[in-house]
């Protein structure tokens, strides 16, 4: 199964090497990985480029963009930059974060997984920090949810999907559209993939208010947004989140902004949320 692997990366010179490392080490190589180094300031690229001299399946793409951190839309256009420089022979794709180690058998259990259940669109592990000189779970992580840090997509549900929105909510909206055509998810808890920046850690005042924006344009409705957004201000241990989530909301819907999913993709995914809450009431 070919694995190609795009990972993002804005001055990341103090994680990026031990990323590339765990996936050098795999058990299953990867066909190829691209590194988009995204307007580095540091020494991202001369790292990346001393993997790519050993492993000629490692290969650097330099791009610019703004050094602003809007979570979404700077990320996926990265990844875009990368992904237009790959064939269409590729078996799964993978959006990877610049500050992961993964298990040496991670793409070998992945591997296995889509080979067994040919329904299956994306897979992954999940996300360890370290606190206390120790790795934990981190605490936004879900059975159910796979991290925006490790996506792999089969490729038939990444086409059909209409691959990845450029937009503040695009790890929620995939696996919301690959339910709509039938794909399933998986997440596999044996795998430990060590997360070296916990999420969000560099979010900043100008994209407080996307979080929202993104519910409004899953077309998530008002009651869902409110239910969605005190669930993740609670998570994140911040009550003014949750208004910044709200007033995201309100002013997305004010400027009419455009929607990421259609009229009848948008009954779907209600549809969907309210019969997962009320499952966890029952």
């Amino acid at each position: 199964m070919n694995f190609y692997i795009i990972i993002p990366a804005h001055n990341e010179a103090s994680s990026i090497g031990l990323t590339l490392d765990s996936l050098v080490k795999q058990t299953h190589k990867p066909k190829c990985v691209v590194v988009v180094n995204d307007n580095s300031t540091d020494d991202t690229q001369e790292i990346v480029e001393s993997y790519s001299i050993k492993h000629t399946w490692i290969r650097l793409v330099n791009s610019k963009s703004s050094n602003e951190h809007l979570p979404g839309s700077k990320i996926i256009n990265a990844f875009y930059k990368g992904y237009e420089t790959l064939d269409e022979y590729y078996d799964v794709i993978c959006k990877f974060d610049a500050d992961l180690i993964f298990p040496s058998n991670y793409l070998e259990q992945l591997t296995l997984h889509f080979n067994k259940n040919k329904t299956l669109g994306m897979a992954a592990g999940f996300c360890y920090i370290e606190k206390n000189n120790d790795w934990v779970l981190e605490n936004l992580t879900r059975k159910d949810h796979i991290r925006g840090a490790l996506k792999a997509y089969k490729k038939d549900c990444f086409l059909q999907i209409g691959k990845l929105k450029p937009s503040m909510g695009w790890d929620t909206v995939d696996e919301l559209l690959a339910k709509f055509y039938g794909w399933e998810l998986k997440t596999d808890a044996s795998l430990h993939v060590k997360h070296l920046k916990p999420t969000g850690i560099d979010y900043n005042k100008a994209s407080k208010y996307l979080q929202g924006e993104a519910m409004y344009k899953m077309r998530y409705g008002f009651i869902i947004t409110l239910i969605s957004a005190l669930k993740l201000a609670y998570k994140k241990g911040s009550t003014s989140l949750f208004k910044d989530y709200i007033a995201g909301y309100f002013r997305a819907k004010k400027n009419k902004i455009a929607f990421l999913v259609s009229d009848e993709e948008g009954q779907f995914i209600r549809n969907l949320r309210w019969k997962g809450m009320l499952n966890k009431l029952r």
